[in-house]
């Protein structure tokens, strides 16, 4: 019995065909070698190299390039803030790459680099939850998103294809030109070029970025926490918050 041919094959060939390239003129096109003929067949994987050309030449999507997406082409003009590389396993399923705190220092100088995706940890979750999407987990650093997130957490996130979709007030990982962030976002009326990203910690104060800066969007919707606090500790926490609470008001009112 024939096996099934991997969507990204599939295609990846219908792209070839609708261009109206040869095999071998379209291995040319892309630089990949003499012919496309062993990619579309299912022999060869799609590089982050081949992706990255589908994205550059012809406004490919990369999560619709997988099956993750009914948007085949990528519009600029909407804000894209998709994935640029997504990371498969020898299953043919996604995986969630980890990006830790000093891994994320040089996450957007390497957005388009599949060698370097692949230094990262991978895993995959048996969970209904977790099909159909892309997700990507992201360490937390500093206690600007505290209490809700403690730094050295990990937020899974869930890949939005396009600025249009995100939605105010929920958090997002924000992978800018020269960082990422873990931030509320929300959207400024009457102006589409700009957003605020929002602290939970109210000693940090609000951030404009202009969305054209924003390379890609993760809608933080679980987290992984590996300690859990001993139920007495959050009541000692709590009364020591309240103590301080209380002081701040005595003093209050003695100036």
């Amino acid at each position: 019995m024939k096996s099934q041919l991997p969507i990204e094959a599939q295609r990846f060939k219908k792209i070839r065909e609708e261009l109206r390239h040869t095999q071998l003129s379209f291995a040319e096109l892309l630089n990949i070698g003499a012919t496309t003929a062993d990619i579309e067949r299912g022999k060869t994987k799609i590089t982050g190299k081949i992706v990255m050309e589908l994205m550059a030449q012809f406004n490919i999507n990369p999560l619709w390039l997988y099956g993750k997406s009914y948007e085949k082409n990528i519009d600029t003009s909407r804000g894209d803030v998709s994935p640029k590389i997504v990371t498969i396993n020898p299953t043919g399923e996604e995986s969630i790459l980890l990006v830790n705190q000093k891994a994320a220092a040089g996450y957007p100088n390497n957005i388009h680099d599949m060698g370097w995706y692949q230094t990262l940890p991978a895993f995959n979750i048996p969970l209904p939850e977790y099909r159909n999407a892309s997700y990507r987990g992201f360490q937390v650093e500093g206690d600007s998103m505290l209490p809700n997130l403690k730094p050295n957490e990990w937020v899974l996130g869930r890949a939005v294809p396009s600025i249009l979709e995100a939605t105010d007030s929920k958090i997002y990982i924000v992978v800018l030109r020269d960082s990422v962030l873990v931030k509320k976002l929300q959207k400024i009326p009457n102006n589409p070029h700009l957003v605020k990203l929002v602290s939970l910690n109210d000693q940090y104060m609000p951030i404009d970025i202009k969305v054209n800066d924003i390379q890609e969007l993760w809608h933080v919707n679980s987290k992984l926490t590996f300690g859990v606090d001993d139920p007495s500790e959050n009541s000692l926490l709590r009364q020591l918050q309240q103590s301080m609470d209380d002081l701040k008001g005595q003093i209050s009112s003695l100036k």
